[in-house]
């Protein structure tokens, strides 16, 4: 394959989308500005492998092969020579802004820059490049190598040939793309998050313990995961700017974080990747 892809962020959004391009043969490299992160994001590519091996998904001969399809840099001049340039940094607004604006001036002119942002507007961040026409949204579901979808998230000048190309791009990857229109939090978090800031309304106005709010969703609703389970998973921080994005953007009050849940975020209980948010691990 001749495309090669640049994943900016090797956080649990940005390791899984290197690992499902290496996993179908494309080179990748994974850029981060600490080593530390780039380190971690690939230990967790490796031991996400051997998970694919145990179950017998991928033959155990893979994954040296897929290791070695990714190369890490804490340069960002390492975009230079992709095809495909994929943002998955913290959704915040002004980081993705100077990452699209400072990518925009290294890659070169043909280059498709996509973003993972699951709610902030493409035609914001297309207005920082040179290329609105080239910048699109590839919304991952986490975790990216067993979530089948792709949300597929046109700017205003986002043209038919970039669409296309991140479309096929999404299939090759055993994705299942679907193509939605540029509005606050797109079609994903617009019904997802009202529903866990629900669920957090209801522990903080005790309905019901964690516990029990998840299993009505569970087993009442057949979700594979509870609506909290689920923000510890994504990230309570992260679930907190989403609902402030579609508060801002949509200029309904009705989007506004729980008062709870932004009091877990300002004690610095994030879900499971702090190890505390509405359970403990």
């Amino acid at each position: 394959m001749t495309d090669r892809i640049a994943v900016v962020g090797a956080g649990q959004m940005g390791n899984g989308i290197a690992h499902v391009f290496a996993q179908s043969g494309f080179k990748v490299v994974m850029i981060d500005v600490s080593q530390d992160a780039l380190d971690k994001g690939r230990a967790t590519i490796a031991k996400n492998i051997e998970r694919q091996v145990k179950k017998g998904t991928i033959p155990p001969d893979e994954q040296v092969r897929i290791l070695s399809r990714i190369d890490l840099s804490m340069d960002l001049d390492a975009v230079a020579d992709a095809s495909l340039i994929i943002e998955a940094a913290s959704e915040d607004s002004g980081l993705k802004f100077r990452i699209f604006t400072d990518v925009d001036r290294i890659a070169k002119p043909d280059a498709v820059l996509a973003t993972n942002t699951s709610s902030i507007s493409i035609t914001e961040i297309a207005r920082r490049t040179s290329r609105p026409d080239k910048v699109v949204g590839m919304h991952f579901m986490n975790p990216v190598p067993v979530m089948k979808l792709v949300e597929i998230i046109r700017g205003l000048a986002t043209s038919d040939e970039t669409t296309e190309y991140v479309t096929d791009l999404s299939l090759k990857l055993g994705k299942t793309p679907v193509e939605v229109n540029d509005f606050p939090g797109f079609v994903s978090n617009r019904v997802l998050m009202p529903m866990i800031n629900e669920a957090v309304y209801c522990l903080m106005e005790g309905v019901g313990e964690a516990d029990a709010i998840d299993q009505v969703m569970t087993l009442g609703m057949n979700h594979p995961m509870g609506p909290l389970a689920l923000a510890d998973l994504i990230g309570l921080d992260t679930c907190v700017a989403i609902l402030e994005v579609l508060r801002d953007g949509l200029g309904n009050p009705k989007y506004a974080p729980c008062p709870l849940l932004k009091k877990y975020v300002a004690a610095g209980w994030l879900g499971r990747k702090s190890g505390r948010g509405f359970y403990t691990y």
